[in-house]
């Protein structure tokens, strides 16, 4: 008797599950540090609140460091051109009614951030916020 030779089966599909794998995972990276970029480097102590509603939203970050420096999400920006780079970036598409976050350090005087908020307002921007520290209740 004769036995027949069975010929291998060729794989002719592409193989995507590796592909969808490191796909995911970078999605998964860009999700968790796109926050963190649009904040800027500047050591800031925020004052507390009781309440974090605007942080989850797509905004603009002013910070204000304890020295008096400025940045405007990642860039750092003269205190005198603060309101024309702010106005700029508000009448970027899509900006139209982002929420403006004044983000300053707890020591800073209400009067500079006050002057922060009316800078920021006479730029263009329509919703205006200050960020603060969580308070920690036990």
């Amino acid at each position: 008797m004769r036995t027949r030779a069975v010929a291998p089966t060729l794989i002719t599909k592409t193989n995507v599950t590796p592909i969808i794998d490191v796909a995911l995972v970078l999605v998964i990276i860009l999700l968790v540090t796109a926050p963190m970029m649009s904040m800027a480097e500047l050591p800031v102590d925020l004052p507390q609140a009781q309440t974090r509603e605007a942080e989850n939203e797509r905004n603009v970050s002013v910070t204000l460091a304890y020295d008096g420096r400025l940045a405007v999400d990642g860039d750092e920006v003269a205190p005198a051109d603060l309101r024309a780079y702010l106005a700029a970036r508000l009448a970027a598409p899509g900006n139209a009614g982002v929420l403006v976050v004044i983000r300053a350090d707890s020591n800073t005087r209400y009067s500079i951030v006050r002057g922060l908020l009316a800078d920021a307002r006479a730029a263009g921007a329509k919703r205006l916020a200050i960020a603060t520290r969580q308070k920690v209740t036990p």
